[in-house]
């Protein structure tokens, strides 16, 4: 009893202490409440954030707008923010409600964006720049910081036919600059020249700015004929002890569309087809849905002088076939440190990123598509099992079972970069600033290839391959530059940069093939490989090393913000050109005018007209082409004695002849524009017309043997090719862009972007070179059976890059054979051009709440493309029964063609499109908990569906071939779907956003 009562004195007592506690806490707090409304409609701002300053104690407003908080003691400023507004402090003082109106942020024409070695106020930017941030961002499985942008900038063209999670994006801007060299973007990130978009995860990105035009890229000499795109990662945090974490993670599910329809089983063998006895849907044999994860996490933060972020980024993608996949993992930690009064600062950027893929061959498509739909995947036979390992195969032409050929060959590849960046800048003066950067890029690939013993087409003959392959990559660059700013006089303000740069870059690499297993033991053992000459076998290896020097200026000035002008050169040096030519000067000028800073004109926040010049340049895609180097030729038996093998040595041959001519690729471009802004900052864009003239492009050309060489005198050509600058280009293009800022009413904000492009395609002014010279360069056969020496794309002087040339279809006889305008080559018609007249990107974000919706329309129109899947599976005549037969909308029934498969104008389809490429619909929680910020949950869709009349695979550019040539000359072949390509994919995805504080 007495434990009792002292028990209940204690419970007694600290009540009566927690009342008491309770009774002068609420004598001290109060509550407060308010509104938060849109100052210049009156509407109410829903889920605007109501924090005390200096705490993280506050709460979001809710639909009308109100908000309901508790102050303490000591709180003495309210701070009101939400994106679009200018942040507000509010004193708190004595009130208890509060009405607060926040002004629209009309700052963009103040926004900061990236050029070439530094940041201008987007104001002054007097060249074709663009610059794209994270709310802008294309949405989705994202996997690819190429796809962030698809779309969103006018003229640049970002294309991956097919759903392949392992194939990389052809990126080109502004439309076709060259064919023998590097066609893609020069891609600078975080200052670091020419990485890979590998070495970054979109995660991780803050900003991308889009060098347009030659007087932005110039400051890149020559690496800028192609463009140039700007990537800034996520910069360290805030200084002010807090950390903050952001766990980002979501799944996808992908799934086959768009399949091209095919006979079924009864009318394939009703039209003549080999009857095995089975009703088989390969292509549901070969795909199934896929599932892929991604999870990213960063963390942030600072004290006193000192910042970082650091990341971890992980990619699982699943590809609708099983072997298909591609998984990354990708590091980040960027750290900055500052010292004697910030006048010192350092930063780190480290980037770390493996990459492990899985692929099938891409002929599994083709055959999934025609293969016999009445032959079984299994054949439960004893010369099947011995043979082919069960699978159902016949000693057919060209007849391979997909599922087989999936399952029998494999290939992978493993990818380790890494790009490490230490950049210090110094404060002379508050004018001067000197800084030096020094970054190191490193790729290490493997990867191996395996065609099991009982593998069909290719395996069985060999008694089993496999292969391994290895390649590294080292790039060390070194700059270092001087920045001065200064008023010249009142109003006038000029800003001087000067620099130096060193890049040098080495490649490496090793290769070994092997047949005739005894198991099948794959690429980790090439030594159980009894065969290592001959078919099927490869050694090889090799190694350059090439150095560019650099030196550049730049010079800008600002008169009292109306008038701009620009000035910039850049001189490099390049070690794999001819010794002749290996120095290049690129200079550019741009100058421009807001004239609403000079006289009132109405609507117009900006009217800023301005022009622009610059010359840049393209590299090599080998660093040896200019000098004649040798490489091994056959294997020579002195004696001609089998017996003997140390008579045995391999000759040498000449890869090409010497060119020491062999120069840069130049590219001179014009561009006028304008930028604009109206009803007080409500709509904003940019209007731009451009011509460019491209000379001296790089082509491997065919000489005869034992003729003078041109490019060096007194010698003879030991080689049958010679790499020179033959060509010249010229094209032109119209570009518009346009965005509103948040129109609506009430809740309900509507934010739409527009942009679109017109091209004048890419026209050839000659292919000459000294006494060399063509009038016209042949590419791109159809291929087998039957179609291996038709080549369909003519390029000719004076006419278009890439068109198609063949027989006009006339008509089709009763008996179903062809009636074609002719069967000369020289007397084929123009029949179209697989590169496009224009593109366009329409995206819309819709903000209701804690709702929004965003969804982004894409598409290009005027491009043709040769649909490959019609032009070998669509006749009936005997031979084609072997396969089945694809039965699209413009395939003939009636009659059906007998005529053995021969090119025409009726496999050239216009492919203009249009395609829902994403949406996503998302939701954020409001949250009171002190260390929650956020938290976001959200449904995402890609391709959800496309229109046009296209009857193959994808409607997508196709702005080179891989089937073409030596990998060189791919870009004159547009316009060419294969019959290997990996089929299209829809995505759905479901994913949160959490943000700890």
């Amino acid at each position: 009893m007495r434990n009792y009562l002292q028990k209940f004195k204690t419970l007694a007592l600290a009540l009566t202490l927690l009342f008491g506690v309770s009774i002068m806490t609420n004598a001290q707090n109060r509550t407060i409440t308010g509104t938060v409304l849109d100052a210049s409609l009156g509407d109410p701002v829903p889920g605007a954030t109501v924090l005390i300053k200096g705490t993280t104690r506050g709460v979001a407003t809710d639909l009308d707008g109100k908000f309901t908080l508790e102050i303490q003691p000591g709180d003495q400023i309210l701070v009101i923010s939400f994106v679009g507004y200018l942040t507000q402090e509010v004193e708190i003082g004595n009130q208890s409600t509060f009405t607060v109106n926040l002004e629209e942020d009309i700052q963009s024409l103040e926004e900061a964006v990236v050029i070439g070695y530094g940041s201008q106020d987007k104001k002054e930017i007097t060249s074709a720049v663009v610059g794209v941030k994270p709310e802008d961002f294309n949405r989705g499985n994202v996997s690819n910081p190429a796809q962030l942008l698809q779309g969103k900038v006018a003229g640049l063209s970002i294309t991956r036919p097919g759903g392949n999670p392992n194939n990389g994006f052809n990126i080109r801007l502004r439309g076709l600059s060259t064919f023998g060299a590097n066609s893609s973007p020069l891609i600078v990130l975080d200052g670091v020249i020419g990485a890979s978009l590998e070495n970054v995860d979109p995660n991780d990105i803050q900003s991308i700015d889009v060098l347009k035009d030659g007087s932005a890229a110039a400051i890149y000499g020559a690496r800028g004929s192609s463009g140039v795109i700007l990537i800034t990662t996520t910069r360290s945090g805030k200084k002010d002890g807090n950390v903050n974490v952001t766990i980002n993670s979501f799944a996808t599910m992908d799934q086959a569309t768009n399949l091209i329809p095919v006979l079924s089983a009864e009318e394939f063998v009703a039209r003549g087809g080999t009857d095995f006895g089975s009703n088989t849907d390969w292509r549901e044999e070969l795909i199934s849905d896929a599932f892929s994860y991604t999870t990213n996490a960063s963390i942030s933060g600072g004290f006193q002088n000192t910042s970082y972020m650091a990341s971890v980024n992980y990619r699982d993608n699943q590809g609708i076939v099983d072997g298909t996949n591609n998984q990354r993992l990708n590091t980040r930690i960027n750290l900055s440190q500052g010292a004697l009064d910030n006048k010192l600062r350092f930063n780190v950027n480290l980037s770390f990123t493996n990459v492990d893929s899985e692929s099938i061959n891409d002929a599994a498509f083709r055959y999934a598509t025609i293969y016999n739909p009445t032959a079984p995947v299994f054949e439960n036979t004893e010369s099947a099992q011995e043979r082919f390992g069960g699978y159902f195969q016949r000693d057919l032409f060209d007849f391979y079972n997909p599922v087989a050929l999936a399952k029998q060959q494999q290939f992978i590849g493993e990818t380790k970069t890494a790009l490490t960046s230490y950049r210090v800048e110094y404060d002379f003066l508050p004018n001067l600033t000197w800084s030096a950067q020094y970054s190191q890029d490193r790729r290490n690939t493997i990867s191996g290839g395996f065609w099991s013993r009982q593998d069909f087409q290719v395996g069985f003959g060999a008694s089993g391959s496999a292969e391994r392959n290895a390649f590294d990559r080292d790039q060390k660059i070194f700059e270092t530059t001087l920045r001065f700013e200064t008023d010249l006089s009142d109003g006038l303000n000029m800003t001087l940069l000067g620099g130096l740069g060193f890049q040098k870059t080495k490649n490496e690499g090793f290769g070994a093939r092997v047949r005739q297993y005894l198991f099948d033991l794959g690429w980790n053992n090439l030594g159980a490989g009894a065969i290592r000459l001959g078919a099927n076998t490869n050694l090889y290896s090799f190694a350059n090393e090439d150095q560019l020097n650099s030196a550049f200026g730049r010079a800008n000035f600002n008169y009292n913000n109306w008038l701009f002008l620009s000035a910039s050169v850049r001189a490099e040096t390049y070690s794999g050109f001819g010794e002749n030519n290996q120095t290049g000067i690129f200079p550019a000028v741009s100058i421009g005018s807001d004239f609403t800073q000079i006289f009132d004109m109405g609507i117009f926040d900006q009217f800023k007209p301005r022009v622009s010049y610059g010359v840049t340049g393209n590299l090599p895609p080998s660093p040896t082409l200019a000098l004649g180097v040798f490489g091994n030729g056959n294997r020579i038996d002195l004696d001609g004695d089998p017996l003997t093998t140390n008579d045995i040595f391999v000759g040498i041959v000449q890869n090409s002849n010497p060119n020491k001519d062999l120069k840069w690729e130049t590219k001179k471009e014009f561009n006028i524009g304008i930028d604009f802004g109206l009803l007080d900052g409500l709509l904003s864009g940019s209007v731009d017309y451009y011509t460019r003239n491209i000379s001296d492009l790089l082509f491997n050309v065919p000489v005869a043997t034992g003729a003078p060489n041109p490019f060096d005198p007194g010698r003879f050509n030991t080689a049958s090719s010679t790499w020179v600058n033959l060509a010249d280009l010229r094209n032109a293009g119209f570009e518009f862009a346009i965005s509103a800022n948040r129109l609506g009413k009430g809740s309900l904000k509507w934010t739409p972007s527009f942009n679109f492009t017109i091209y004048q395609k890419t026209q050839i002014e000659s292919l000459s070179a000294g006494e060399l010279g063509f009038d016209e360069l042949r590419f791109a056969t159809p291929g087998s059976p039957g179609q291996n020496n038709n080549p369909i794309i003519y390029n000719r002087v004076g006419q278009t890059l890439g068109d198609f040339y063949g027989p006009r279809l006339l008509g089709i006889s009763e008996g179903g054979e062809y009636i074609l305008s002719t069967t000369d080559p020289n007397e084929f018609e123009r029949l179209g051009n697989g590169l496009p007249k224009g593109e366009f990107g329409f995206a819309n974000n819709l903000e209701w709440g804690q709702w929004n919706l965003s969804f982004f329309f894409r598409g290009a129109w005027g491009h043709d493309l040769y649909n490959s899947y019609r032009g070998f599976y669509e006749n009936a005549d005997g031979a084609s029964n072997t396969w089945n037969s694809v039965i699209t909308d413009k395939t003939p029934t009636n009659p059906l063609i007998t005529s053995t498969p021969t090119f025409n104008s009726s496999y050239i389809e216009d492919a203009s499109f249009i395609r829902l490429d994403n949406m996503e619909l998302g939701y954020n929680f409001k949250t009171n908990s002190p260390n929650l910020s956020s938290f976001r949950v959200y449904f995402a869709a890609q391709n959800l569906f496309t229109i046009t009349n296209y009857t193959g695979i994808d409607p997508e550019v196709r702005i080179n071939d891989s089937e073409n040539g030596d990998g060189f000359t791919t870009s004159l072949s547009p316009g060419i779907e294969r019959r290997n390509t990996y089929f299209q994919t829809r995505s759905f995805t479901l994913g949160l956003t959490v943000n700890f504080k």
